[in-house]
């Protein structure tokens, strides 16, 4: 099933992990069997949808077989493990922060919910360096996501363009995604942390700025980043997401904040802003 989700991935050098963690993902690399990524973007939602569905809803996702999207580049070998569960309890933990136990007890029992929080601390304490390589948005790209890239790092694929529900494709599928090397992308991130932080001191971009390039900090200095746009690309026709500069836009828009020009840059964000605000409103459309 199709889900309207984009996502930013970091996938690590298979070299660069722990004996045991190299192993088994080399095993999984070379098998042939690994799923598309279309495929693999539509089971993670399936499974989402269906502990979301459960009653009560799920926070334990079980002992399903964990999967990881596989890039090879240059002779080497990358992945980005999915960590569904580990996602799962973050996602918990953040959720949780958001709404006073009272009102958390609406969505799922705190029997379930001290459970979890339990397992997580256990998981956690004998795993303290694993760090969850893919981070998620529904119905939008959130704007800190575009400074890690540039316009010339894009890939577009105008395959079929498919509703909700439809299942994942085998083949050329619909596409628009960046790559960018580890190095790159803190070096942008942090002149973007730079550049606003002359310019407003702080704020929720100065905020956003700086938690997502400490993320990337956590990663192999050798690893990769993707920015996908995932299901959202079904969501636009092909003149519109062939279109779609906000990369470039959200770069000029820094580099005009940079040189004192700041009703420049507020033109170029209020526009990339405004156009990803109409795409999430399609969220309560009918």
């Amino acid at each position: 099933m199709i889900g309207y989700v984009a996502h930013i991935r970091v996938y690590e050098p298979l070299g660069t992990l722990s004996d045991d963690e190299r192993r088994r993902w080399t095993d999984y690399a070379e098998s042939g069997d690994a799923p598309s990524r279309s495929v693999l973007m539509a089971m993670e939602n399936d499974r989402a949808v269906a502990a979301l569905l459960a009653v009560p809803p799920r926070v334990v996702l079980g002992d399903n077989a964990e999967h990881a999207y596989v890039r090879h580049l240059d002779g080497l070998t990358y992945v980005c493990p999915w960590r569904l569960q580990l996602r799962t309890w973050e996602a918990l933990d953040d959720f949780r922060s958001l709404l006073p136990d009272e009102l958390t007890e609406a969505f799922l029992p705190m029997s379930s919910v001290l459970a979890a929080e339990v397992e997580h601390d256990a998981w956690s304490a004998t795993n303290p360096d694993v760090v969850v390589g893919i981070r998620s948005s529904t119905w939008s790209v959130p704007l800190p996501w575009f400074v890690l890239f540039e316009a010339e790092e894009r890939r577009l694929v105008l395959g079929e363009r498919r509703a909700a529900g439809a299942p994942p494709h085998v083949g050329l599928d619909r596409a628009l995604v960046y790559l960018t090397a580890m190095s790159r992308a803190r070096r942008r991130a942090a002149r973007a942390l730079h550049v606003v932080r002359r310019a407003f001191d702080e704020g929720p971009a100065v905020d956003a700025l700086d938690e997502i390039g400490r993320w990337l900090e956590e990663f192999h200095p050798h690893s990769l980043v993707e920015l996908d746009y995932g299901g959202l690309v079904h969501l636009l026709d092909d003149e519109a997401l062939a279109g779609d500069d906000s990369v470039a836009e959200i770069a000029a828009a820094l580099e005009h904040l940079g040189n004192g020009d700041a009703e420049a840059a507020s033109r170029l964000y209020e526009d990339v802003l405004g156009r990803w605000r109409a795409i999430a409103a399609l969220e309560h459309a009918n």
